[in-house]
Formats: structure tokens, sequence, C-alpha cells
């Protein structure tokens, strides 16, 4: 779906991402947020940004659990009709496994491939083995997993076969007596998190951009802007809840917790999706042709509400955002699954921006999509805001509009 009027587009998403934007984007991205301690980002960037622009009357909720935060735009009105927008704050990493006599650092590669991570720095944390608590960083070390050509197989030097999760260890440098011995003194020790070190910066082509751990920074990077568009117009019937929500990666666990702390009427879950255009030798799939570019994402299947998913076609085509449809079959992959997996009765979809390389050091994406989707979310809320002639929107006006396909008009 793209824009219908005529003449120079310029709306926000059509234009390049101000520098000022991308520089917060980036810090939110390059934020050590690891699965399960993300406090760097949720507790420091972004708790540390929301103070330059949240009016007094909203709230920022903290967590036992986890270190997800929510921003609340109503925090004295629990019977406010809410739509919860989540993004998720934990990255990917690998974890130290074993350390060997040598040096080397045996690591669990999670959910990378394990073949991309050949030779990129990287940052590993480990506690203060005196003061546990009081954490470290470590930058420089590389991940390998051959050592050199000379002592690849026939098999891995020709390519016919692969490098697998059980040979990729963490090169340090070392050299000398007692590496192993040495390590263990710097309190490096199993379960410690790596993860990889390459910030976010502009691309070869227009508006594009790469970098490591887009997924998902760019969800909570669009949680955050839309709560900035919706704190400078005001809310009088919505409660906006902006997650960013812990331990997404190893099972979408944190978005459930909120959601039924919270029991928010609607969710959208907002994550990175994939450019099946240019993803390489899939072309036999048949995948719906989601390309960098071309605007947001939305998806249909799974738990995704249909009266929900038409309200944002609607708010796109008023606004003329660009959005691309996604199909998801049985399970969204992301946050938007939380209402289900919480038991709590929401409208529920997922949204997204297509980017390449996921779970690599070179994750590509483009600043007009991200912008799309901030904007559609924000103006879909502001919409449900005004809705009944200024009073807002009632849990009946979603419960009235799911279709009735017996009554559907024949061609």
């Amino acid at each position: 779906m793209a824009a219908k009027k005529k003449g120079k587009n310029t709306k926000p998403w059509a234009r390049s991402m101000p520098e000022s934007q991308f520089e917060l984007m980036k810090q939110i991205l390059a934020a050590p947020s690891p699965v399960g301690l993300e406090a760097a980002m949720t507790h420091g960037v972004i708790a540390d940004h929301l103070k330059t622009f949240l009016p007094k009357s909203w709230k920022v909720h903290g967590f036992k659990g986890s270190a997800g935060i929510l921003i609340d735009s109503a925090p004295d009105n629990e019977e406010a009709f809410s739509v919860m927008v989540i993004g998720h704050a934990d990255k990917i990493r690998m974890q130290v496994r074993s350390i060997s006599e040598d040096g080397k650092i045996w690591l669990d590669t999670d959910s990378f491939l394990p073949s991309t991570l050949i030779g990129h720095e990287t940052i590993l944390f480990s506690e203060d083995p005196k003061n546990p608590g009081e954490w470290r960083s470590h930058t420089g070390g590389t991940v390998e997993a051959l050592g050199a050509i000379h002592f690849a197989s026939n098999e891995v030097r020709s390519g016919s076969s692969g490098i697998t999760k059980e040979m990729i260890y963490l090169e340090m440098q070392l050299h000398g007596e007692k590496r192993k011995e040495r390590l263990e003194k710097m309190g490096i020790r199993p379960g410690d998190p790596v993860i990889l070190n390459r910030p976010i910066r502009r691309g070869f082509d227009k508006d594009s951009f790469y970098g490591a751990y887009l997924d998902n920074g760019l969800g909570c990077f669009h949680t955050i802007e839309v709560a900035k568009l919706l704190a400078k117009s005001g809310l009088k019937n919505v409660r906006f809840l902006g997650a960013i929500a812990s331990w997404e990666e190893i099972g979408r666990f944190g978005s459930r917790v909120l959601v039924g702390e919270f029991k928010p009427d609607v969710v959208i879950g907002v994550d990175v999706n994939h450019d099946y255009v240019a993803a390489p030798g899939i072309a036999a799939r048949r995948l719906p042709s989601l390309t960098m570019g071309k605007g947001f994402t939305l998806s249909a299947g799974a738990i995704a509400s249909a009266p929900l998913n038409t309200m944002i076609q609607k708010t796109a085509l008023k606004h003329d955002i660009p959005m691309q449809m996604d199909v998801v079959g049985r399970d969204t992959g992301t946050d938007a699954m939380a209402g289900v997996l919480a038991n709590v009765d929401a409208a529920a979809t997922s949204i997204g921006f297509p980017i390449r390389n996921m779970h690599t050091i070179s994750e590509t994406g483009h600043t007009g999509d991200v912008i799309a989707a901030i904007h559609v979310v924000s103006e879909l809320i502001k919409d449900m805001d005004g809705m009944n002639r200024g009073k807002g929107i009632k849990s009946k006006d979603l419960i009235d509009q799911h279709p009735r396909l017996d009554k559907a008009t024949k061609l």
C-alpha cells in the first residue's frame, strides 16, 4: 500500500531520519542488554531519555522479576481502555561454556548461526569474583573456530561441510603460562554473556543502516517514539502502555508477564521482520514479497485480530502510510502472542520492519520503515482516543466488529 497523493511526499517516513533521532536509535541498539541482563537499555538509556519528555502524570513501572519497564499514560485510571505496545530489550547472546588450559573460552552460540560469527569482535561481561554483583566488561576478544584455513578439514575448506556450534570459541590473545587460571582470576566463568560489538551506522544506500541488534532494539525505539508523539498530542480516553519487555528471545516470557499484570484491551507486538525479496535461495518457498523501504509490515494469521488489523489498515490509508501485509500461520513469532500466552482477552496483532541478515553482526534496515511503523501506531491510538464522538473506543467496538464471512459480498 503506497501513498496516493500527487507531488512531493513530505511525510516523515518519506524523509531521511534526522541525525538526533538516528543517534537515539543507535544508543538504544548499542546498550548491552543480553537476555536476563537488560537494565543497561531499560533502566539506563531509555529511562534517562524518558525523563526528557514524559508528562508528570505519566509513570514508568519497574518489576521484581526482570529489568523490563512499562510506560503508563494513565496510572490512576485502571478502568480506561488500554493499548499495550511491546518492544523487547533482550539481545541474543553467546555464553561462556568452559575455559580450556590454552586460554580458549568455549562458547554457546545460542540463536546465532555459527558460521556468521567468525572473526567478529565481542564484549564479554563477568562479575568480580570478590564482589558478586559488580560487573566488568572485557573487549577485544574475537570469535573463532578453526584457527586457520590450514587446520580445517578438506570438507570445510571446500564448503561441503560447515562450522558447528561446538567449534566456536573466544580468542582473547593470551600467551604464556597458566592461561586458564588467569582468565578465572578475572572472574570469567560458565554462563557469562558475550555480545557482538557493532553499533549501527548509516548504510551505502539512502536511508539504509546496518549493525548488530536491530532485533529488537528497533521495537524498543519504536515504542519510545510512539510514547513521545502521544505525550505531545495528549490522550483523554485511552491508556497507553509502552512495554519494553525482557526474555523474548528465550520464549517471550517477559511480555506475557506484563500483559498478565496490566490486562490490556489491545496488544501490539513490534519486532523486526524479514526482507524476503532480498533473502538468497528461498524463492521456491513463495514467501510474501516483503522488502526494505516499502513500509511497515502487518501480520495476518495466528492470533492477529481481524478488527484490529482493519483499524490499522484504515489508519494507514487515511494518512498515506506505506504498509506491507505478512502471513504468519500459527504463530506470529513475536510478543503479539503475549495476550493468549497470559490467558488475557485482548485484541492483538504484530507490526514489524523488514530487515536483512537477522541474527548477524550486519543486520540491515531502512529508517523509513521504522518511522512508518511509529506513525501508524501513534495515529491509531489517537484515532481510538477520539472514537464515539470524543468519548473514546470501547470494548464493544471490537466485540461487534468480528467479520462475518457468511455475509461476504460475492464477486
